[in-house]
Formats: C-alpha cells, sequence, structure tokens
C-alpha cells in the first residue's frame, strides 16, 4: 500500500511497510489438544494415523502442559517472595539501620551537610571530622545542641581546625558525647532509628532522618 506525501513543489510516493501482529502464533495447551483430536476426528479411518505419531504428540502436549505448570508456580513463588519481603521491610519500623559507612562528601564548592542520630540527650560533646588516613580535620563542640537529641543536621563549610579550606572527597564523621545523666556515649553519621517506610515502583525505602533511603543501600538492621 503507497501513502502519498505531498508538498508545495513535488508529489512523492512512499511504500510504508505493515507489520502484521499474529496473536496466536504461539499455540497452547488447548489449542495443541483441539488440533490433535480435530486430526484424529477427520483421519481415513482406511489409514489411521500412525500410532507413533500419536504418543509423540501426545508427549509433546504433556511437554506444553509441565512448562505451563512450571511458569505459574514460578510467577506464585515470586509474588509470595515479594509479599515476604514487603512484610519485611514494615517489620524494620522501630530498628536501628546502618548505612555500612560513616563517610559524607565534601563537595567541589567546599561544603558538607549531614545528619547524625543522638540517642541520648547531649549534655555536652565534639563532634569530629577525619579525613581518609584517620587524621582530625574538624572538631566542633555540641554546646549548641545541648538539651537536644534525636536526628540532628550539621552543616560544614569545609574548613579545617586552622581555617584552611579541605580538599573536596570522603570525610568521616563521629561524636563523642555526654548525656544528660553524665554517662560517655559515642554516635556516628550513617546510623539512624527507621522511622517509616514507603514503595516507589514496587521497591520499599526507609526513611532515615530527614531522607528516605532504597532498602538494598541498608548493610544491617539491628
Amino acid at each position: 500500500m503507497a501513502t502519498a506525501i505531498t508538498s508545495s513543489t513535488d508529489t512523492t510516493s512512499v511504500a510504508s511497510t505493515e507489520v502484521v501482529q499474529n496473536p496466536n502464533g504461539v499455540l497452547d495447551s488447548d489449542a495443541f489438544m483441539k488440533l490433535l483430536l480435530t486430526e484424529l476426528q477427520y483421519q481415513d479411518p482406511t489409514d489411521p494415523m500412525d500410532s507413533g505419531e500419536i504418543l509423540t504428540q501426545t508427549s509433546q502436549l504433556a511437554t506444553l502442559e509441565s512448562a505451563d505448570n512450571t511458569n505459574k508456580a514460578i510467577e506464585k513463588l515470586v509474588a509470595q517472595l515479594g509479599s515476604s519481603m514487603d512484610m519485611g521491610a514494615l517489620s524494620a519500623i522501630g530498628k536501628m539501620a546502618s548505612l555500612g559507612s560513616n563517610a559524607v562528601s565534601l563537595s567541589e564548592a567546599g561544603t558538607a551537610q549531614f545528619e547524625v542520630y543522638f540517642e541520648k540527650e547531649i549534655q555536652s560533646g565534639t563532634l569530629t571530622i577525619s579525613d581518609n588516613n584517620g587524621n582530625t580535620v574538624k572538631t566542633v563542640d555540641l554546646a549548641e545542641q545541648a538539651g537536644k537529641n534525636g536526628v540532628l543536621a550539621f552543616a560544614w563549610d569545609g574548613s579545617d581546625d586552622s581555617g584552611n579550606q579541605a580538599s573536596p572527597g570522603l570525610y568521616s564523621v563521629k561524636a563523642d558525647y555526654t548525656d544528660a545523666d553524665g554517662k560517655a556515649q559515642e554516635t556516628q553519621f550513617g546510623i539512624y532509628p527507621v522511622e517509616s517506610v514507603r514503595y516507589d515502583q514496587g521497591k520499599a525505602q526507609m526513611k532515615l532522618g530527614s531522607s528516605y533511603v532504597d532498602m538494598s543501600l541498608i548493610k544491617e538492621f539491628f
């Protein structure tokens, strides 16, 4: 079939090819059985179908049905596993989750924003930022956070204790503090309580602090 495309200067005929879809191009078990029964119905009584051929076709039918049943069983198993994972995600609410690292990223602009969870109320303490070699780069007095607990937000301008600008990259963050009862406590970036769970395109995401994190990024629940 030709489709005419006309412009102001000329007329061009362009041949268009249509792709014919055949949804019944693959026989299922029902169609296979109907075909076999029809073949038996219209066979010549004086020249019946070879019994070996009948056995072959019957065997093929059994194989087709077995494969179909296997596919259905796998689909049910996948659905059950999905439901189990959903319940597992919901059961994590209220537990602690670890991202497996206490490293924050200092951007090229020389800034880093992060959150640290303090289980106990802070009386006093220090937050320490260290480089990859474990050397202390910046210490932050927690005096402004006294009387607070939970997930607290921090902003680092990238300066070290000498006032110099640190290089962009990853830096570890931990805190040592004294709680309201005078007991020593410690915490670090990357460990938070799971506050809630949401699903995005079927994938579970955990609310850690003010952000939602894909469940696959969490290394440990405890």
